[in-house]
């Protein structure tokens, strides 16, 4: 999947060895309204953004695999047709969102504080029993990330992953879009959405740190309340180091590239071919090159994004 301001494509390779490819206009929970560009706030726009997408276009490359013997809808299948009807599938969408995102705020921001309490009776000092929750949230993300990479599909889902940023970092430094130029490029890059949950997990550390409270529950509160500026400040420091040749911008990133080791697999060319196909279809890649011949600075704002 590949996106170019509100315009996105989708590129799937169906069973008969064809590529299809789908595009469409996405313009998000914050459309054109002013705000949704503000910084700090577009980070949380475009966080829940990507999860809206990402799971529209992950449904739709699934439908080509599905058995030809269709079961028929289940009984709350055919209440939720009834009491939405054609929208029933987006309201099923948002659930399924809304549902991932209450799971991931459970799993990696309120069980590593309640597993760091453990340690409250030994560790007198917060500042280190914020960091070893910190490491506690780190150890659980990288626990998650291996044991789902273990996974048939979800290892082919890395290697469609690491085709994107090839292909990305293949127009970026000036090279044709074909196979053999994106087998070389790195399937590394700064703007990638591993960095950014990496990043989130460090800055979450820097904020518990200075920000306490005595109450256990407002502890939690707290950590609930400031997900969406740690993930606005996550977004501006993902954003600057993908547009930065900064030397410390460019250390920084290097933990959140060293996640994309797990996050990442290097493509088969079949693979690469359908992550052209859908660079093709929202981005002109040689007027952007061409662009970049004649004016060196990186404009973001209406850059490629996967």
């Amino acid at each position: 999947m590949m996106k170019n301001k509100s315009r996105y494509s989708v590129a799937v390779r169906k069973p008969d060895g064809e590529i299809e490819v789908h595009t469409g206009e996405h313009e998000g929970i914050g459309g054109k309204s002013f705000w949704a560009r503000l910084p700090f706030v577009r980070g949380v726009v475009n966080f829940v953004d990507s999860l809206v997408l990402g799971m529209e276009t992950l449904t739709y490359s699934a439908e080509f695999y599905e058995e030809e013997d269709e079961q028929e809808p289940g009984a709350f299948e055919r209440f939720l047709l009834k009491l939405f009807g054609e929208k029933a599938e987006k309201v099923v969408m948002g659930c399924t969102v809304a549902f991932s995102i209450v799971v991931a705020v459970g799993i990696f921001i309120v069980l590593p504080y309640f597993i760091s309490g453990f340690f409250r009776n030994r560790i007198v000092s917060n500042t280190l029993l914020a960091v070893l929750e910190g490491v506690i949230r780190l150890g659980l993300f990288v626990l998650y990330v291996v044991l789902i990479s273990s996974m048939k599909d979800i290892k082919r889902v890395y290697m469609y992953h690491g085709a994107e940023h090839k292909c990305i970092n293949c127009i970026e430094r000036g090279r044709e879009l074909n196979v053999k130029n994106v087998r070389k490029s790195s399937r590394y890059h700064a703007r990638c959405g591993t960095s950014f949950l990496f990043i989130v997990m460090v800055i979450s550390i820097l904020f518990f740190m200075v920000i306490r409270a005595e109450s256990p529950a407002l502890r939690v509160l707290l950590r609930l309340l400031l997900i969406p500026v740690i993930a606005g400040i996550s977004y501006e420091f993902i954003r600057l180091a993908g547009r930065s040749q900064n030397l410390l911008v460019r250390i920084l990133s290097l933990p959140g590239k060293g996640m994309q080791m797990l996050t990442t697999k290097e493509p088969e060319d079949d693979m690469i071919e359908v992550a052209i196909a859908a660079v093709n279809a929202v981005f002109d890649w040689r007027a952007f090159q061409g662009y970049r011949l004649e004016d060196d600075e990186d404009e973001d704002e209406g850059g490629l994004r996967e």
